[in-house]
């Protein structure tokens, strides 16, 4: 290995170590509380150091919400396009939505900054950054356009409002779980899978919506991330 590789490998390490110790950082102590010094002492670098790979706190949590986006689904992903390729339409966006709960098992402190905690920076702030964002979203309006396609579901159905109900419930059975809210016997994965079928359900007796169909990639439109709690459950804390 030249010389050029090793630092090169060593400068990633270190970059690896700032995001890790941040992620845990931000889930235990609340985005706000937390400082570049703070994460300096948890690697044992000056804070000089960590503003030789990030300009601010605000671009170390970008990071960590564009690699958990990249977890959650990358729309350029070919495998994954293609492990859906055999299903049915419908079955397609059965597959997407779980996927979507799956990694609030997989990842629960990735989950918990994207999805629960309102302190953190809005990613709309850094639009080209997170256009992939907008092709996830659009990628799933277009399963469920295929949906309208097919039969499964009513021409009357608004793709954008189909996803949101679907993602705000899956969203919320996820957040349950994660904050412990959920009573003795209750299955958060069988819940997961109930709102799915049950919202499906209810899109196919086209009943009318009363929700726009607000359209999902306009120009220039700011990418969100959906916050649910105000702060992060103990239990993902301790993941």
């Amino acid at each position: 290995m030249g010389i050029k590789e090793r630092h090169e490998r060593d400068r990633e390490a270190v970059r690896r170590a700032i995001l890790d110790a941040a992620r845990e950082l931000f889930v235990t102590e609340g985005f706000p509380h937390v400082s570049i010094r703070k994460i300096a002492e948890r690697i044992e670098y000056s804070p000089a150091a960590i503003y030789s790979y990030f300009a601010s706190k605000d671009d170390i949590f970008f990071a960590l919400a564009e690699e958990g986006f990249r977890l959650l689904g990358d729309p350029d992903d070919a495998a994954g396009r293609e492990d859906l390729k055999g299903l049915a339409p419908l079955d397609r966006v059965r597959a997407v939505f779980r996927r979507l709960y799956q990694f609030s098992r997989e990842q629960p402190q990735y989950f918990a900054l994207m999805f629960m905690d309102r302190s953190v920076p809005r990613i709309g702030r850094e639009y080209d950054r997170f256009a992939f964002v907008q092709s996830m979203k659009q990628h799933i309006a277009e399963e469920i356009q295929a949906c309208i396609a097919s039969g499964d579901l009513p021409k009357t159905t608004k793709p954008g409002v189909a996803l949101r109900m679907l993602t705000a419930g899956l969203l919320g059975i996820a957040s349950l779980r994660l904050s412990e809210r959920l009573a003795p016997g209750e299955n958060a994965d069988d819940l997961a899978a109930d709102v799915i079928e049950v919202t499906l359900a209810g899109l196919r007796t086209g009943l009318p919506l009363r929700a726009a169909n607000v359209p999902l990639c306009s120009a220039g439109e700011p990418v969100e991330v959906a916050a649910a709690h105000s702060s992060i459950p103990q239990s993902v804390q301790e993941s």
